[in-house]
């Protein structure tokens, strides 16, 4: 397995992960509030699903058009 490969895989699994994380804080009695209140998450919340959407499709297309020996 290439290096560029498993990058991504470590890339993906943190991107799993903090969309985890990010899921979790939106179902706070915080963001609950402040979803009601507000209309929308906190800022905190928003940059944890972000960057997990975005270490998900980073890793993904490592993996698949990672450097190939």
């Amino acid at each position: 397995m290439s290096m560029a490969r498993i990058l991504g895989v470590v890339i993906l699994v943190i991107g799993v992960a903090l969309l985890v994380t990010g899921y979790n804080a939106s179902e706070s009695a915080v963001d609950q509030i402040s979803e009601t209140l507000v209309g929308r998450y906190t800022d905190e919340t928003i940059w944890y699903l972000i960057a997990g959407v975005a270490g998900i499709v980073g890793g993904v297309l490592m993996m698949v058009f990672g450097r190939k020996r």
